[in-house]
């Protein structure tokens, strides 16, 4: 049968400004391991620590812009466009852009603040 859910659960978010976390699907929602689905929403000038995730990312960007640093380059993601980072690769997101960010993450397995492996702050 399938699982109806009704609303996501609200998790709290890494950076310097206050990020809104929207789990759907994931270890806090639904007990799910094996993968995660957010929507998030980020503020003007929100940036989070750089990360070496243990997970596949993808990132859809619904509105704004979402900025991807990686260790050759940037990336600036605008609406309608997709990322995939892959497992052990160090990254950092931020929204930089007037009118911030707001996106959808799928995580493969499920996003967990024990394999995220955020930089020191």
């Amino acid at each position: 049968m399938p699982k109806l859910i009704k609303q996501p659960s609200v998790i709290s978010a890494a950076g310097n400004k206050p990020k809104r976390i929207e789990e759907y699907a994931g270890r806090v929602s639904t007990k799910d391991e094996s993968m995660s689905i957010a929507r998030m929403v980020s503020p003007q000038g929100w940036v989070e620590p750089g990360q070496r995730p243990g997970f596949t990312e993808t990132t859809v960007v619904l509105k704004g812009m979402l900025r991807i640093e990686y260790e050759d380059g940037v990336i600036d993601l605008r609406a309608g466009q997709s990322i995939i980072c892959s497992p052990g690769e160090w990254i950092r997101y931020s929204s930089p852009e007037e009118g911030g960010a707001e996106y959808v993450a799928v995580c493969v397995p499920a996003f967990s603040p024990d394999t995220v492996h955020r930089d020191p702050e």
